[in-house]
C-alpha cells in the first residue's frame, strides 16, 4: 500500500533513465508474452512473411508502447514518489503481466468469457490505492481489448472483442468498490460471486444476439461465474507473494500485524506494559482520526500499535512502566535526553530488523519530529548559568511526512497529556488539546506533510471526543449493603468491588 508525499523527491538524470529504462524492458515482456501465446510462434519466419501479420504486429507494438507511456505519464504526474522507486515499478508490470498471461491462458484453453478480468484491477487496489486501481482498469482493460484485435485468434467475430473491452472496465470498477476496505478473506471470496454478476448478464445478452439458443446458455453463465471466483481465489492466493517479495502492506497483513500475538506486541506486553497501554489507546484514537479525515483507518491503528515500540529497549526510562522509581534521578538531563529521544530511531530499526513495513518504521521515527524535550531542557537549565543550545535537547526527526504521521504524533501527545491531568472535563480536555495542536504547529511540525488545517481541525475534534468519552466524570456509588451476603461500595473508577462476606458470629 503506497503512501504518497506531498512533497515530490528530487529527481536526477539517472532517475529519468532508470525509470523509462525499466518501462521499456517491461514493454519487450509485454509483447513476448503476446506473441507467445499466438497460435503462429511455431511458424516464426512464415508469420513474418505474411504481409498483413507483419502489419498486425506494429500495430500491436505501437497500441502496447502507447499505452505502457500512459501508465508512465500517470505516475509521473500524479504519484512521483512511488516511480522513483524501482521495486514499485514492477510491482505494476509484474501485475499487468500476470494477469494478462492468466486471462489469455484462459481465454484460449478455457473460454474468453471465463478470464479472470478482475484478477489485475483487485491486487492494485490492495498493492497500491484506489485511485491507481481505477486507472489500472482502464489501461489493461485497453490492453487486454487491442490484444484481442491484433494477436488473439479465438474469436469467431468481433462482437465478443469489444464486449471483452466492457465486461473487462465495467467489472473491475465494480470489483473496487466491492472488494475496498474489506479485511475479511471470507467476505472478499464471497464478492466474487456478485463480481461475476456484469459478467454473466453481458455474455447471456451477446449469445442470445449471436443466435445461441437460450438452452444451451448453462456453459456460459458457468464460465462467467468462474471469470468472478477467480478472480478473487487468484488474487487471495497471489497478495502474500507480493506481500514477501516487495514488503507490501495490505488489509490483510494489517490485520495480522496487529493481532496481540505477534512478537513485537507479545514482547511489548510482556516487557512495556505500561506503554503497551499506551498504544492500545492511541490505535483507538488513531483510528477515529483517519476515519474522520478519509485516511486508511486500519493503517493509522498498526501505526500507532508499533509508534512506541523503540521503548522496548529500555522500557523502565519511560514514565508509563516505572512503579515508584525513575532512574533519571540519578542521570543528567543530557543522558536522559539521548535515552528519551533514542527511542524513536530505536523503534525505525526495531521494525525493520523484524522485516515489518517500512510506512510503520517511518512513523516511529517520525511521531515526535523535532519537537524539544521540554522537561529535560528545563531541569539542564537549572544546573548550568550559561545558555543551552536547545537543538541539543530535540528529537532528530524528520517531521510527519505522511498524514497518518501527523496523526500518530497528535495523538500520542493529547492522549498521554490527558491522562496526566486530574482534571478531565470536557473543557480541560479541550484546552489540553487545542494547546498541543497549536504546540506542532508553532513549532512547524507538518510542513514536510500534506495534511490541510481542515484535517486538524478534524483531527481534533475527533480527539476531543474520544478522551471526553474514555475519562468521563464516573457516578460516585453510595455504600449499599444487601442482607447478610455481601457489601458494594464505590472505587476512585466509579466501579463496584465486592467485599469479603461478613462472618456469621
Amino acid at each position: 500500500m503506497f503512501m504518497q508525499s506531498q512533497k515530490f523527491a528530487k529527481w536526477g538524470k539517472g532517475d529519468y533513465f532508470l525509470s523509462i529504462l525499466q518501462f521499456l524492458i517491461h514493454f519487450v515482456l509485454v509483447v513476448g508474452f503476446i506473441f507467445i501465446n499466438c497460435e503462429s510462434l511455431d511458424k516464426f519466419k512464415e508469420y513474418f512473411v505474411n504481409t498483413a501479420n507483419r502489419q498486425s504486429f506494429v500495430c500491436l507494438g505501437l497500441s502496447i508502447l502507447f499505452i505502457v507511456s500512459m501508465i508512465y505519464l500517470y505516475f509521473f504526474f500524479e504519484f512521483r514518489d512511488f516511480l522513483i522507486r524501482p521495486k514499485n515499478i514492477a510491482v505494476v508490470f509484474i501485475v499487468m503481466e500476470f494477469s494478462l498471461i492468466i486471462c489469455l491462458i484462459t481465454g484460449k484453453y478455457v473460454s474468453i468469457y471465463a478470464r479472470p478480468f478482475a484478477l489485475g484491477t483487485l491486487l492494485m487496489l490492495l498493492l497500491v490505492n484506489k485511485s491507481t486501481a481505477r486507472y489500472f482498469n482502464f489501461t489493461f482493460s485497453l490492453l487486454l481489448f487491442v490484444v484481442d484485435v491484433f494477436a488473439n485468434q479465438v474469436f469467431s467475430s468481433f462482437i465478443p472483442v469489444f464486449l471483452t473491452l466492457i465486461i473487462g472496465s465495467a467489472t473491475n470498477l465494480v470489483a473496487i468498490y466491492l472488494v475496498d476496505e474489506i479485511g475479511s478473506r471470507i467476505k472478499v471470496f464471497s464478492r466474487g460471486f456478485i463480481i461475476a454478476i456484469p459478467i454473466i448478464f453481458s455474455t447471456v445478452a451477446v449469445e442470445l444476439y449471436t443466435g445461441t439458443e437460450f438452452a444451451k446458455l448453462m456453459p456460459t453463465v458457468l464460465y462467467s461465474l468462474m471469470s468472478g471466483v477467480t478472480s478473487v481465489v487468484y488474487m487471495m492466493a497471489i497478495i502474500p507473494v507480493f506481500e514477501w517479495l516487495f514488503n507490501i502492506l495490505t488489509n490483510y497483513r494489517l490485520v495480522e500485524i496487529t493481532d496481540h500475538k505477534s512478537k513485537l506486541i507479545q514482547k511489548m506486553k510482556d516487557e512495556a506494559p505500561g506503554t503497551f497501554n499506551h498504544c492500545l489507546m492511541v490505535a483507538s484514537l488513531a483510528e477515529s482520526c483517519a476515519s474522520a479525515i478519509g485516511d486508511n483507518a486500519l493503517l493509522a491503528r498498526a501505526a500507532a500499535y508499533y509508534h512506541d515500540i523503540g521503548k522496548l529497549k529500555q522500557p523502565m526510562y519511560f514514565t508509563e512502566n516505572q512503579h515508584g522509581v525513575n532512574p533519571h534521578d540519578d542521570l543528567t538531563p543530557e543522558l536522559s535526553t539521548q535515552i528519551i529521544r533514542a527511542h524513536t530511531t530505536d523503534g525505525y530499526d526495531l521494525i525493520r530488523k523484524y522485516h515489518l513495513p517500512l510506512i510503520l518504521a517511518d512513523v516511529a521515527r517520525e511521531h515526535h519530529g523535532t519537537l524539544p524535550i521540554q522537561y529535560f531542557y528545563m531541569k539542564a537549565q537549572k544546573f548550568t548559568d550559561g545558555e543551552l543550545d536547545i537543538d541539543d535537547f530535540c528529537y532528530q526527526g524528520p517531521k510527519p511526512r505522511t498524514k497518518i504521521a501527523a496523526i500518530i504524533m497528535l495523538a500520542d501527545a493529547c492522549e498521554a497529556a490527558v491522562r496526566a491531568q486530574n482534571d478531565r472535563s470536557p473543557d480541560k480536555v479541550e484546552m489540553v488539546v487545542r494547546r498541543i495542536i497549536e504546540d506542532r504547529i508553532n513549532n512547524d511540525q507538518f510542513s514536510d506533510c500534506e495534511i490541510t488545517m481542515r484535517d486538524i481541525d478534524n483531527i481534533r475534534k475527533t480527539i476531543e471526543d474520544n478522551l471526553s468519552g474514555v475519562y468521563h466524570d464516573r457516578i460516585n456509588y453510595p455504600k449499599l449493603k444487601i442482607g447478610h451476603q455481601a457489601t458494594f461500595e464505590s472505587n476512585e473508577n466509579g466501579g463496584e468491588n465486592k467485599s469479603d462476606s461478613p462472618k456469621n458470629n
